[in-house]
């Protein structure tokens, strides 16, 4: 009887899940909810003859282009980029073109480009022939203006002659002539023309992090308005008056939520045009006529968005479509020139997107597509908004959607944060929360303290308080589902990426006994780590996440950092745990994922462990994403008791292989102290010469060459070692003083672009300065010792040591960057034949790591007899992987 009792009892939780999953429509196909969709973002062009759309060509995402009144199925490709989706695209205000935006692997350095949909396609291919109208490698292009006085010209920014700021130029785009009409040496972020196409105005970020608004003089700047790092303030677009400029502002210390005023740049006037009737949100978004140049409605993202028109004409066509498409929010999304065809978007909760052209003359309305035109709305499930109190009775704004066809009572469920963390979800379609919800579980999308969009309080109530009262936001969500009866206590999970990835991590180690299950996506673990990450000559940015996060160079704020950073407290974490993480990622560091995964594992707790070899902060090739989603579903069910899909396509299979780590392979090296590095001796001195590489960086199918020429010469009683490196955007130039005998670092000077570093190296302390554009910022740390094989002449100084099988040695570079002390160790890891431009040799095979962390490696051949530097490999963290080449010419 003992043993059925049991029987019973260990049967229970499968048949009642089988019974709460019963009335459930089947399974959604992964690819369904995540693959390229057949049609999307479609736009009309400016004569309204034809449309452009988004589709898949040969499996990635290009531009079609039909006739408005033909099928779909008529439409051509204009644009055939098989490596990258493009996701940007317009048409110039003549029709003639259709200009898009498209980087190189993922290095968000986008080019400019256009093409005439009317042009035929060259013999042999298969799409007309695209200008670039930005041609530049390394560059980033940034639109600022699509001029209606010149058709055939945009205004755009580069950051060619400097990598930090965008210089203003007028580009044809028939022709792609270029012409400089702004030097932009005063940190402008942005530059704003009125509607007569005549540069105004610009935007400034100060050193201390406010914004700045300019206006533009003929021989300069004049600063007409300005908010501090903790507020917003900026042009939307210019009155048809000439005089006064819509303007978003929160400035002022009674002020909560942002508003549009009219601002007269010439007097310094501000007169309130509308703030959020209810007082509950942010303003939103006002959209104009380019016909008459007037204000047609404004907009505010609440729990659903609410519009207010200021366009009679506008509103009364609106209130038609409504009763034509009831239950859908609906968008203007795109017009002819003329506005009176318009391309509608209708989409709601379960409604992916439907696209429709709207005759406002005729008030005629035709179907164009469907987003996702195989998912199964019917089996889609409503999002609703919710809002319950937390740890100190602030109310929290979130959205919950339950699965269709399951009672809301007792069931799994998975708490989602969103990244950012300032950002915020809002109501609508939402992928992931389908997918989840089609698996079974209730989810909970909370809008936590910090979130953008509720206000200057709201936003800055999160300030310094990661892991504390922002992580109380989440876990009082949980509470919540329990309080309402909606969720089975012994059944939340979490999970989220970047920011939501960190609340994940937080959320299992400060509340070990909420969650059942945790799926944790290029979370930062280590706030130190998270914050280092960014260049301390990004002075404005710095300023805004340690004032929002806290300060790292005080004894306080670093002691409130370590204090939230879930890393340092990983013992504490028993929840089952899959951790996904991209090997090159530059703000997570994978050592420190590997110390969350062996935590759990030498406990005896559950852990997986994914990592994509080619992935960086988040996962950008769909094939990892998709064996990403397919181990999360299958993992949640295992602990969650939800609904999961077994199959997958052969290559997401295959992949999912390659990426799953055996977290009983997981090791962690000793980790060395800066203070355990020694001072490795050589066996010969260096050599004067000169010595040229050829260097190649790859990227994404990208391939940037560089030339490296290198020098050594005697200087005042000790060596000088320099280094020019030849790149498309200009110079990058490294000099070292090194002792003779020793070859310890006393001096490095480095010049990139606006960089310009000069350091000392004495008694045990770097001191120096780190110019960006023109500012210096003063450097003194405490190295711990010497510096060594550090700046040019690094890897010459690596072959005067003992080299032979087996040799290790560690010692102490210096991060400029960063600013702080670096352990090196370099090891001989054996000798092969080794072929460059210069030759064929025998020769050693050295690895030099950071082991703090595993993706900063790099691989160097030295010649056994000459103990000259052959050839080079390093993979590049800071450039998402990218791996750099260097060998040796004649």
């Amino acid at each position: 009887m003992t043993r059925f009792f049991a029987l019973a009892l260990s049967l229970a939780p499968i048949l009642a899940a089988q019974t709460r999953t019963q009335g459930m429509p089947p399974l959604i196909d992964r690819e369904l909810v995540f693959g390229n969709p057949e049609i999307a973002g479609a736009q009309v062009s400016p004569d309204g003859k034809y449309l452009s759309f988004i589709k898949p060509f040969k499996g990635t995402r290009n531009i079609w282009v039909k006739r408005s009144e033909d099928a779909f199925e008529t439409a051509k490709p204009i644009t055939a980029d098989t490596s990258r989706p493009i996701r940007i695209y317009f048409w110039s205000r003549d029709g003639k073109y259709i200009l898009f935006a498209q980087d190189k692997g993922g290095d968000e350095n986008f080019n400019v480009y256009a093409v005439n949909p009317g042009d035929s396609p060259a013999a042999g291919q298969e799409v007309p022939a695209a200008r670039n109208l930005t041609d530049a490698k390394g560059v980033r292009a940034a639109i600022y203006a699509v001029p209606r006085s010149e058709p055939d010209v945009i205004y755009i920014g580069l950051n060619d002659r400097d990598s930090a700021w965008h210089d203003l130029y007028k580009v044809k785009i028939s022709t792609g002539e270029r012409t400089l009409i702004r030097k932009n040496t005063e940190r402008l972020t942005g530059w704003i023309f009125d509607l007569k196409d005549q540069l105004r105005l610009a935007t400034r970020s100060a050193e201390n992090g406010d914004t700045e608004v300019l206006r533009v003089d003929d021989k300069g700047f004049t600063k007409v308005y300005s908010c501090d790092v903790f507020e917003t303030c900026g042009p939307v677009q210019f009155h048809k008056d000439g005089q006064r400029v819509y303007f978003l502002t929160n400035k002022g210390a009674a002020v909560d939520l942002t508003r549009l005023v009219l601002f007269e740049p010439a007097t310094g006037k501000e007169d309130l045009v509308e703030s959020d009737p209810l007082n509950r949100v942010d303003f939103g978004n006002a959209s104009f006529s380019e016909v008459s140049d007037e204000l047609i409605s404004t907009t505010y993202d609440d729990e659903r968005e609410r519009i207010y028109w200021k366009d009679k004409s506008y509103e009364s066509d609106y209130k038609l479509l409504q009763k034509k498409l009831p239950g859908k929010e609906i968008d203007f999304s795109s017009s002819t020139r003329d506005e009176r065809l318009w391309l509608i978007t209708a989409n709601s909760d379960t409604e992916p997107g439907e696209s429709y052209l709207f005759d406002r003359d005729s008030k005629k309305l035709t179907l164009q597509y469907r987003v996702r035109e195989k998912l199964p709305r019917p089996a889609l499930a409503p999002m609703q908004a919710v809002r319950y109190k937390s740890s100190d009775g602030l109310e929290i704004p979130a959205y919950l959607t339950l699965p269709q066809g399951a009672a809301p009572k007792n069931l799994p469920a998975i708490v989602v944060p969103h990244g950012g963390p300032w950002g915020r979800d809002s109501w609508g379609y939402n992928s992931f929360a389908q997918f989840l919800a089609n698996r079974g579980y209730a989810v909970l999308q909370p809008n936590f303290r910090a979130s953008t969009g509720y206000g200057k309080r709201f936003l800055d109530a999160g300030n310094k308080e990661w892991g504390q009262k922002m992580q109380d936001d989440v876990t009082w969500g949980a509470k919540y589902l329990i309080a309402q009866g909606i969720a089975d206590p012994k059944r939340i999970g979490i999970m989220g990426g970047s920011y939501g990835g960190y609340a994940t991590l937080a959320g299992v180690t400060f509340t070990p006994d909420v969650y059942a299950a945790a799926v944790s996506i290029v979370g930062p673990s280590n706030l130190i780590t998270l914050l280092e990450s960014i260049p301390p000559y990004w002075e404005q940015v710095r300023k805004l996440f340690y004032g929002r996060m806290g300060d790292p160079n005080t004894a306080a704020g670093k002691a409130q950092l370590q204090r939230q950073s879930p890393l340092n407290s990983a013992d504490k974490i028993k929840t089952p745990l899959l951790v996904v993480q991209g090997a090159n990622d530059p703000r997570v560091n994978k050592r420190e994922s590997d110390q969350i995964v062996i935590a759990l594992r030498d406990r005896g707790f559950p852990v997986e462990y994914l990592v994509a070899p080619d992935e960086g902060h988040g996962f950008a090739r769909p094939v990892n994403n998709m064996a990403m989603f397919a181990t999360a579903e299958k993992f949640l069910a295992k602990y969650l008791s939800g609904r999961y899909q077994e199959s997958a396509t052969p290559e997401v299979a295959q992949r999912l292989k390659e990426i799953s780590v055996d977290v009983k392979t997981v090791t962690l090296p000793k980790k060395m102290e800066t203070a355990a590095a020694g001072v490795p001796k050589p066996t010969t001195d260096l050599q004067s010469g000169t010595v040229t590489y050829k260097a190649l960086i790859a990227i994404g199918g990208q391939s940037i060459p560089l030339t490296v020429t290198g020098e050594i010469k005697e200087e005042n009683g000790a060596w000088k070692a320099s280094e020019i490196v030849d790149t498309p955007q200009g110079q990058i130039t490294d000099t070292s003083t090194i002792e003779k005998g020793s070859l310890i670092l006393k001096h490095r000077s480095l010049s990139q672009g606006p960089l310009a570093v000069e350091l000392d190296f004495k008694d045990n302390k770097a001191t120096g300065t780190a110019n960006m554009n023109g500012q210096p910022q003063s450097v003194s740390v405490d190295t711990g010792g010497v510096i060594f094989a550090d700046g040019a002449g690094a890897y010459d100084v690596i072959a005067t040591l003992p080299l032979a099988q087996g040799y290790s040695a560690v010692f102490r570079n210096f991060d400029v960057q960063k600013q702080k002390p670096q352990l090196k160790q370099v090891k001989v890891v054996g000798t092969e034949n080794v072929t460059v431009p210069a030759g064929s040799f025998e020769a050693y095979k050295i690895e030099l790591t950071t082991p703090d962390d595993e993706a900063d490696k790099q691989t160097i051949w030295i010649a056994k007899d000459t103990r000259r530097v052959l050839k080079i490999t390093a993979v590049l963290p800071s450039l998402g992987g990218a791996v750099l080449t260097s060998e040796l010419v004649p």
